[in-house]
């Protein structure tokens, strides 16, 4: 479904995001882990076309994205939600949802997806007077309602108690359960993306160091001296 070759970003002398080919398919959900400023919002930017690639190319089942706009790839079905919450707080939930829902190819799940993500008494409500957990399941509905080929969510999980990250968890399991988009998940949470994930892509400095099935990637020693030691020791 998504296929990226050679994408490059630098930032004058530094590689940001160096060589990196992936493929995501249809259906899949795919786990991008890696240690603070290891290049996967970077990426995820890259993808969505907040930021234009240095090299490479990219494309969305076969259509070529390299050349179109943020809201071009949007209209076709690449959503994404922030690590920095970007809601309209002014707006009503329900404002917030129709801002995607009229924007992109319509989607008939997002009625179900309103209700599934608890925001079917919240819709009147201004965005601004949600807490923060709210917020968070808000900017999923909203992405949902483009109808995405392709979801990325940029640590969906931030800031949340484990109860909360436990029904986030299911949610998105009812998401892929409900639609055959791919789903790429960028978060620190290793318990909730090692059992959310049929993949996970690692990258260090930029460049993807492994990728595997979950039960993989954990033994991996590469992984673990580049970041699995760092977030134990964050855990503890």
């Amino acid at each position: 479904m998504l296929d990226l070759n050679g994408i490059t970003k630098t930032f004058g002398g530094i590689h940001a995001v160096e060589d990196v080919t992936m493929s995501v398919a249809s259906g899949e959900v795919r786990g991008l882990i890696g240690p603070n400023g290891a290049g996967k919002t970077t990426l995820v930017n890259l993808i969505s076309g907040l930021l234009a690639h240095s090299a490479g190319n990219l494309s969305l089942d076969g259509e070529p994205l390299d050349r179109l706009r943020a809201h071009q790839r949007a209209a076709l079905g690449v959503a994404r939600t922030f690590q920095n919450l970007r809601v309209f707080p002014s707006l009503s939930v329900a404002q917030n949802i129709d801002v995607a829902r009229y924007s992109g190819r319509g989607s008939a799940m997002v009625d179900a997806a309103i209700a599934e993500f608890g925001l079917s008494d919240k819709l009147n409500q201004s965005a601004g007077s949600l807490a923060y957990g709210q917020l968070r399941r808000l900017e999923i509905v909203r992405a949902l309602a483009l109808n995405p080929r392709v979801l990325m969510l940029d640590e969906p999980a931030a800031g949340m108690n484990e109860q909360e990250t436990d029904a986030l968890g299911r949610s998105l399991s009812w998401v892929r359960s409900h639609s055959d988009c791919a789903i790429l998940v960028i978060d620190h949470d290793l318990k909730f993306i090692m059992s959310l994930c049929d993949r996970i892509t690692v990258l260090n400095m930029g460049t993807v160091i492994a990728e595997g099935a979950p039960k993989d990637i954990t033994k991996n020693q590469e992984v673990i001296d580049a970041y699995l030691g760092e977030a134990d020791e964050r855990a503890a």
